[in-house]
């Protein structure tokens, strides 16, 4: 079995800020977006919330299957994490900046700009297990706070780690590519997101990879095709 190259148990919070654990820290990103998510789903009505519509809406329609992907989303996001936090730190901080960098983006636009869909079926026309996944992600997550997506975001995040990383299996990078655009696509198909979300990502995680590779990754590259 593989050994974790930090040894937790050894955590205390006299040492946080020793450099082998410091890269928790960046875990408290996620007490910031959970309280920003309480305030902004109970404190924005859906009144004041902008309706987020296009024509390729109309053009997708529901299909309940899709939920495997979007559900996937979750085992993908906390499969990443918690594998570069036990076997690759370094890459533990990139996927977990890249996160917080389109939270507080994403939360901001919420905030300034409070969006809601209202694309979600009536009723299903269908009755099965994915119906009913369905309607337990609409019972707990409101149609309110969707633009841009932050299942997009997250997702095109974590094929970018994965991607750059070095010592990962070819086969392996190519399905989480894979799965990163069923779980981008899925997010209109199960009418949790418009389009416009998905396409409103994209400039958000740009702004993320600049902030997390430009310097390591993406600079290096370019000064090397200059002087090529």
């Amino acid at each position: 079995m593989k050994k974790p190259v930090v040894d937790y148990r050894e955590l205390r919070l006299s040492n946080i800020n020793e450099p082998r654990f410091r890269h928790l820290k960046l875990l408290l990103g996620w007490v910031g977006y959970f309280v920003l998510y309480f305030l902004t789903e109970n404190f924005i009505p859906r009144e004041r919330c902008t309706p987020i519509h296009c024509r390729l809406d109309d053009l997708i329609p529901f299909n309940e299957y899709f939920a495997i992907a979007y559900c996937f989303w979750y085992v993908l996001l906390f499969f990443s994490l918690l594998y570069f936090l036990l076997y690759d730190t370094e890459r533990f901080a990139d996927l977990q900046t890249y996160i917080i960098v389109t939270q507080v983006v994403a939360m901001a636009c919420y905030i300034i700009f409070p969006s809601r869909q209202d694309l979600r079926p009536e009723e299903f026309v269908r009755d099965n297990f994915f119906t009913h996944v369905m309607a337990f992600i609409y019972d707990f997550d409101t149609s309110t706070g969707v633009c841009p997506s932050l299942h997009v975001a997250y997702s095109l995040g974590i094929a970018s780690v994965w991607r750059k990383k070095p010592d990962a299996h070819a086969a392996w990078k190519i399905f989480v590519i894979i799965a990163a655009c069923f779980i981008c696509v899925s997010i209109c198909f199960v009418k949790q997101h418009s389009a416009v979300d998905a396409f409103a990502a994209l400039p958000v995680c740009l702004l993320a990879e600049g902030i997390v590779y430009w310097k390591t990754y993406w600079k290096p590259r370019l000064q090397k095709r200059q002087t090529a």
